[in-house]
């Protein structure tokens, strides 16, 4: 995984992390609806997850929680995600306010992103309607015997960011997005990965989100972390979608030459305050003259920061995020 630390906010509030059972002594919990709260079942701690929601539910007013982050979820041996889905749709209910959501804020030192096995988050897309923010990390290897990530086709009035981080989202989490109806959505960010890790999306599979008819509110779009980077910014160049949009991201993968080709070719970019490429293996000139169509200010395209920032001795090049 790359380098992804926990967020210190969520949804517009500070992140806190629940802490166990009372001390004597222990400072006062903050009113239920000021912070984003976060969930982590301590590696050797003695509250399994089920017994840390419990707790959860005890002490803090769910009516008033706004923002829920689920941490690590598991004690000394990992554990599939599943558990915590059927307990989230199970007290839905006590969170009405809830309107921000994060499935599987892990980082690498606690888990790697293809590790994370993650179940059918349908269930809790439907149980909670209300939600405005939903981020999910991982996927799970696709390996007999373990679940991967699932989503059927959903209808949600009030979803207005969608965001899934994975080195391997697979086909069908894209198509039913592409599905679903999604008429409050403004910004949608896929981690597309690569087939290792069960990244098997095609451009055809992108065809309803790349049409402009889907998401009629959409003003940002990442498709990214991608080993056919290029063959999506080729789409891109052409997509309808992309002049509603305020910025667009084709980050993270192995974007070339021949991508960036395709965008100077393509339709205009001159109305989006931001083109986000960073992790890329373009040419210096080509670069310049993104930046000199959209506006050096509105071209993000270091990859610096990146580990694969140039092609290995032998020409190849990596997604930002796989294993």
């Amino acid at each position: 995984m790359t380098d992804i630390g926990h967020p210190e906010s969520f949804h517009g509030l500070p992140v806190l992390t629940l802490p166990g059972p009372a001390r004597p002594g222990a400072d006062p919990l903050p009113a239920a609806d000021a912070v984003a709260w976060r969930l982590e079942s301590a590696w050797e701690g003695d509250l399994t997850f089920a017994a840390l929601w419990e707790h959860f539910l005890d002490t803090v007013d769910t009516t008033q929680v706004r923002a829920l982050l689920i941490g690590p979820w598991w004690q000394e041996d990992y554990s599939p995600f599943a558990p915590v889905v059927g307990l989230l749709c199970a007290h839905a209910d006590r969170f009405p306010a809830l309107r921000a959501l994060f499935l599987a804020d892990v980082v690498s030192e606690e888990c790697e992103v293809s590790w994370l096995e993650m179940p059918d988050i349908t269930p809790v897309v439907e149980a909670f309607g209300q939600l405005e923010e939903l981020t999910v990390r991982g996927c799970g290897e696709p390996i007999a015997g373990t679940e991967t990530l699932a989503l059927r086709p959903v209808r949600h009035q009030a979803l207005r960011s969608l965001r899934f981080e994975s080195g391997g989202l697979p086909a069908g989490v894209v198509r039913a997005i592409g599905g679903s109806e999604l008429p409050a959505l403004e910004r949608l960010e896929l981690w597309l990965g690569v087939p290792e890790y069960g990244g098997d999306a095609t451009v055809d599979d992108l065809a309803p989100l790349l049409s402009g008819g889907a998401f009629p509110k959409l003003r940002h779009l990442g498709l990214q972390n991608s080993e056919i980077q290029d063959e999506i910014a080729t789409a891109v160049a052409a997509a309808p979608v992309v002049a509603q949009l305020q910025s667009l991201s084709l980050a993270m993968g192995t974007l070339s030459d021949i991508g960036a080709e395709a965008l100077l070719a393509g339709q205009p970019l001159t109305h989006l305050t931001l083109l986000d490429l960073h992790h890329h293996y373009i040419s210096d000139p080509l670069v310049d003259r993104l930046r000199r169509l959209v506006g050096p200010d509105c071209v993000n395209s270091e990859p610096d920061e990146v580990e694969y920032g140039d092609p290995d001795e032998d020409g190849e090049r990596y997604v930002a995020v796989s294993e």
